[in-house]
């Protein structure tokens, strides 16, 4: 069977069981082995790091079975978890805002479609607002234009931004943002630049 064909069934039985009545005790069990066997079976050729995409962490794993709603305490244990695997650079937590925003616009990487060794970008006006001249952006996530005017660029606010780009449930347990540095995704100059981008006075999205 043709790849694409074949994802797209298997994304489609995905699309069905979360449509389906919930299910509880064993029988979600079941559902969610079931549903862990067919991604498996439908990359056997796939490089093992992509397998590996496969394979949910544990966090990935508590707001799975959480449906990204966790209780209290399953929440605070996973923002406390995720603050302590923060790495952050060794100088400097500012880039280039002009890269920063070439990575904010970028969606290649990580798909079937790449070729071998594309450098992924944040593809961030998916979810974001991010500059007033770009019309075309996702409401995902909040609009982020005015954020270094609203914050400043001190180096508390410095820390926080780029600690949100790299493990944002390290602040919002079950967050639908990718963890870029968490997963290797972005590279630490990368995470820097679009650091750059949400803070400096220059940048289009403080203007």
């Amino acid at each position: 069977m043709n790849p694409i064909r074949k994802l797209s069934l298997v994304l489609a039985v995905i699309a069905v069981a979360g449509c389906a009545a919930p299910q509880v005790g064993s029988e979600a069990s079941s559902l969610d082995a079931r549903t862990a066997a067919a991604l498996a079976s439908s990359f056997t050729g796939a490089p093992p790091e992509w397998l590996q995409r496969l394979v949910q962490d544990d966090v990935q794993a508590q707001c799975s079975t959480a449906r990204g709603r966790p209780s209290g305490d399953v929440a605070g244990a996973i923002v406390l978890s995720q603050q302590a695997a923060l790495k952050y650079p060794d100088s400097g937590l500012m880039g280039d805002w002009k890269n920063g925003e070439k990575i904010a616009q970028s969606g290649v990487g990580l798909q079937f479609s790449d070729k071998p060794g594309t450098v992924p970008g944040g593809n961030c006006y998916a979810c974001h607002q991010i500059a007033k001249a770009e019309i075309a952006h996702g409401t995902i996530g909040p609009s982020l234009l005015g954020y270094g005017k609203l914050r400043g660029q001190s180096e508390a606010i410095q820390k926080y931004t780029y600690g949100k780009i790299y493990n944002a449930q390290a602040y919002v347990p079950c967050s639908l943002m990718p963890r870029f540095g968490h997963k290797g995704i972005l590279n630490e100059q990368q995470m820097k630049d679009l650091t750059a981008l949400l803070l400096d006075p220059a940048s289009p999205v403080n203007q």
